[in-house]
């Protein structure tokens, strides 16, 4: 059976979800949020490009990878960051297609 684009994005941001939320543990909350619950600044361009990487490619990054800048919720400049999808990721195998 082959996936439609939605049931693929679908499957490719729970993924992501997951990835991500390692990538955060540990890391403290952004410091401008106001909610106590607040991720740690650069997990939304980090789950939005690693989506879009997964979409484009079929397959998980490797090496190396600068996240985009980007804007807090109030319009402040926020650096680009790298993220060694090597060390996050290990030896994971990627998802079949379903």
């Amino acid at each position: 059976m082959v996936e439609c684009g939605n049931e693929r994005e679908a499957r490719y941001r729970a993924l992501v979800e997951g990835i991500v939320e390692e990538w955060a543990a540990g890391k403290p909350p952004n410091p401008r949020a106001a909610d106590p619950n607040a991720k740690p600044s650069g997990y939304w361009r980090l789950t939005g490009w690693l989506t879009n990487y997964l979409l484009r490619h079929d397959e998980f990054p490797r090496g190396v990878h600068p996240m985009p800048e980007g804007r807090d919720s109030e319009g402040r400049l926020e650096p680009s960051f790298p993220v060694d999808f090597d060390r996050l990721l290990g030896e994971r195998p990627f998802p079949a297609s379903r």
